[in-house]
């Protein structure tokens, strides 16, 4: 197991959720290296006490476990596999923890290329939003080597409070996917409720007293209807990403000959706000698809 006495963290993606982890991480005392592709998102980390690095490359030659949570798939393979990149550049016996929701065929060649260089690769997708983040509450759902997952449980500890060994590399993506399959169908029902109780001439605040405990409770019923209601659509989770998991989440079940009808209407209903440039608005948005665009050309 690592100590944190002997444990210096890399982190590399300091957007929405990731300020917070590595936030959360320097308040437990924990020496950090960051690094971001526009540095003025990490000036809070660093008044914190975090220590700046120029690339990837800095970032894992000055740590030995190294976090990652940034946007696509192609920022992860540019991160880890680039001329600047992680995996040539880590020292042997480091541990990189990728918490990006990225393909599963993508964990496991990082897993494959880490080991050629004495390399820990551990695939940790996460869920919980900018609350769970904040509060240190994440999910977190783990793919790789039993070892490596037993090894850094201090540093999954401080970020989160559901953290599960799923099994081996491309594991945590897959149970990633089974998570965001969920809540997409999940959030089309959300909205229509809440919609539903406006139009019925309901206060939907009442209504989510009662609805929000009941056999219909959920994350995003207790956390984003209310967001909605208020009319707050700032980003806990950005659409543009949401639609990139749900994308990846067909694919894999294309490549298994499974139909998933309810994950194909919420990715279309999102593509459509997307298109109306609600990319950087958070996913309780969708409400606006009822509210303002349902009857428009889109």
């Amino acid at each position: 197991m690592v100590s944190q006495e002997n444990s210096i963290i890399g982190f590399v993606g300091t957007g929405v959720m990731g300020n917070s982890m590595a936030k959360n991480l320097l308040a437990k005392g924990y020496g950090v290296f960051v690094y971001n592709r526009t540095k003025m998102k990490a000036e809070e980390l660093l008044s914190l006490g975090a220590k700046w690095a120029d690339t990837p490359k800095e970032v894992a030659e000055k740590a030995n476990i190294i976090i990652t949570i940034v946007g696509y798939p192609s920022d992860v393979e540019e991160v880890y596999l680039g001329e600047n990149g992680i995996l040539s550049h880590a020292k042997e016996g480091s541990y990189t923890i990728d918490m990006t929701t990225s393909t599963p065929s993508l964990a496991k060649k990082l897993f494959e290329e880490g080991k050629k260089h004495g390399i820990y690769v551990v695939d940790a997708p996460v869920s919980g939003g900018d609350i769970g983040a904040r509060e240190g509450k994440l999910s977190i759902m783990v793919g790789g080597e039993s070892a490596a997952f037993q090894a850094l449980a201090p540093v999954f500890e401080v970020l989160g409070t559901n953290i599960v060994y799923q099994g081996e590399a491309g594991a945590g993506q897959h149970t990633k996917m089974c998570n965001q399959i969920a809540i997409a169908s999940n959030m089309v029902g959300v909205c229509e409720a809440i919609v539903y109780a406006e139009k019925a001439g309901l206060d939907p605040d009442t209504v989510l007293k009662s609805i929000s405990t009941g056999a219909a409770g959920s994350f995003s019923l207790s956390n984003l209807a209310p967001r909605m209601i208020k009319g707050d659509f700032e980003p806990g989770f950005y659409i543009k990403h949401f639609i990139k998991d749900m994308r990846i989440a067909l694919e894999e079940a294309k490549l298994m000959g499974m139909d998933a009808p309810g994950l194909q209407l919420a990715e279309n209903l999102y593509s459509r706000l997307s298109r109306l440039g609600e990319d950087e608005s958070g996913t309780q948005a969708l409400y606006k698809y009822y509210q303002q665009y349902s009857s428009s050309a889109i």
